[in-house]
């Protein structure tokens, strides 16, 4: 079997072992969280359209991903994890295999798009969303499908028809997933690099088919809004907060975003020196392309960096065409570097990998340091895990000696792909907090004690998430609803503590126990307040 032929088999080999492993791994966090308690509510309650999140209207972002997530939980069950974010795993798959694509189309070269693809794969933000059920990474693989199909539009004479219409249809998925944020930080800056470098030729013959496009991205696009405005009052006000975010909540300077290179984790310094347009513009095998990529990358930092709200993973959609554009680079490397003599072009190069390869190597030593206290269990994972990046460390070592960047730059695939494996488990080893007590146990005092549990003010998604169903919230802003019975539990956060004295004081509070999610103990300074509740039982005098 000739590897030059299977390119693609291989990349989605790659990417399985990457996205779908462990996919159980790490605790539900807070963004998942709000995403998995509205697809449960779609199941329970039947709220596809008008949707709720602890039964209150949640129409701040499109439903497309919470779908997914729900057809897949119906499949699998609501208690798998691994189900939940099973949709996308399967959509960073599709974003990598159609990048693939789009890299194979712009240079006509096989290995060049394997290289990008795998960067794409194995960068920090993209691994991250692979293995997390937030909605960025639905928008942005559904737009670059969608991207993709416009490539050919614009540069192909046949099925112009067939491409605007499909390209319609994966730009209103990609707005159905997250608004118009792809088509902003993602789409936008493409056409402004293809219009640049490539120019729009033959518009004439286009015009009709690109209105086709137009119509079929408006409607796919905005009918759930259409229909949340019309059956809801309460859909304007929540769309005009959102809107407002954008302006007035998070708002970071305009050089926030430009450490951007250092989001994809181990390609940081090739994805700096692929941005280094003058010193590689001469040693790429397409310059036009790389010029391409290169605008691409540096025009969605520009755009984003335009909005006031800012955060990190807002970055994910310059990795896409950053990963495409450090390519170049790695593709350089592979056909030169054994030729290289000056030590500012190598130095960069024994840096960055063997500095992957000694933390291979110091694992077994620092991993045993720093986890030896949650070892217990963990053992088999950790020796693994030692075993294998220490082998993977001294043979990249061996082979940047020897110059076999390409082997080195395989090996550095497998040490992700390793981590991953053998690794994730691992994070059990440093959950240990001594008073932790599952939400999910609540329902079950509830039942023995015959009491209904209320939350005093907070919705905290996470611990609304673990207890199974809804919590209805007695203290919202000015309203307060106190309930029927004569005695109840209420869930109290301990910055609340004294409002809910001065709320309830004709009751009798007696204090029950603490439900505690946090990973780590009160002693560490990771351990959140929003994550634990003091359960009183409040009695009517």
């Amino acid at each position: 079997m000739k590897v030059e032929k299977n390119y693609l088999l291989l990349l989605l080999l790659t990417c399985a072992a990457i996205f779908f492993i462990n996919l159980d791994s790490l605790p539900v966090n807070i963004m998942e969280a709000r995403n998995f308690i509205t697809a449960r509510e779609m199941l329970h309650d039947g709220n596809w359209l008008l949707t709720t999140i602890n039964g209150e209207p949640r129409y701040q972002k499109p439903p497309l991903p919470t779908w997914l997530t729900a057809f897949s939980a119906a499949i699998f069950g609501l208690k798998s994890i691994w189900a939940l974010r099973l949709p996308a795993a399967i959509m960073t798959l599709f974003l990598v295999l159609f990048s693939y694509k789009l890299a194979k189309k712009l240079t006509s070269e096989k290995l060049y798009a394997f290289i990008s693809s795998l960067v794409m794969a194995t960068s920090f933000y993209i691994v991250a969303s692979a293995r997390d059920g937030q909605w960025d990474i639905y928008t942005h693989g559904f737009m670059v499908v969608c991207i993709y199909l416009l490539y050919l539009f614009f540069t192909e004479e046949t099925h112009k028809y067939r491409n605007a219409l499909l390209a319609g249809l994966f730009f209103g998925l990609s707005f159905l997933s997250k608004g118009p944020v792809s088509m902003y930080g993602l789409l936008l800056p493409f056409l402004i690099a293809f219009g640049i470098v490539y120019k729009y030729k033959n518009f004439k013959s286009r015009w009709l088919p690109l209105a086709a496009f137009l119509i079929v991205a408006t409607i796919v696009s905005a009918w759930w809004h259409w229909y949340t405005l019309k059956f809801d009052p309460a859909a304007a006000e929540i769309t005009k907060n959102e809107t407002t975010n954008w302006i007035s909540y998070e708002t970071k300077p305009f050089y926030y975003y430009w450490s951007f290179f250092t989001q994809s984790g181990v390609w940081t310094i090739p994805a700096f020196i692929g941005l280094l347009y003058p010193y590689l513009k001469n040693r790429v095998f397409n310059k036009k392309a790389y010029w391409f990529t290169f605008l691409w990358t540096m025009l969605s930092v520009i755009l984003l960096s335009l909005i006031p709200e800012k955060k990190s993973r807002y970055l994910l959609p310059v990795l896409i065409p950053m990963a495409l554009n450090t390519g170049f680079y790695i593709e350089y490397l592979f056909r030169r570097f054994k030729e290289l003599k000056d030590k500012k072009e190598t130095f960069p190069v024994y840096f960055n990998f063997g500095l992957i390869a000694f933390i291979g190597i110091v694992f077994p030593i620092g991993g045993y340091i720093f986890l030896k206290d949650g070892l217990a269990g963990n053992w088999v994972w950790f020796v693994l895990l030692s075993v294998a990046l220490f082998g993977i460390g001294i043979f990249m070592f061996r082979n940047l000696f020897r110059r076999n960047i390409e082997t080195v730059f395989y090996l550095t695939i497998a040490f992700i792909v390793l981590v991953i494996w053998f690794g994730l488990p691992l994070s059990a080893a440093i959950t240990n907090n001594p008073e932790y007590k599952a939400f999910s146990e609540l329902q079950t005092w509830e039942k023995q004690q015959n009491l209904k549990v209320y939350e005093f003010s907070d919705m905290t998604p996470e611990l609304i998430w673990d207890y199974g169903e809804k919590i209805q919230i007695l203290k919202e802003e000015d309203n307060l609803t106190v309930p029927e019975e004569n005695q109840f539990g209420v869930l109290v956060q301990e910055e609340k503590l004294q409002l809910f004295k001065e709320t309830f004081p004709n009751f009798r509070r007696e204090r029950v126990t603490r439900y505690d999610m946090n990973p780590k103990g009160p002693e560490s300074r990771t351990h959140k307040t929003r994550l634990y509740r003091e359960l009183f039982i409040v009695t009517k005098k």
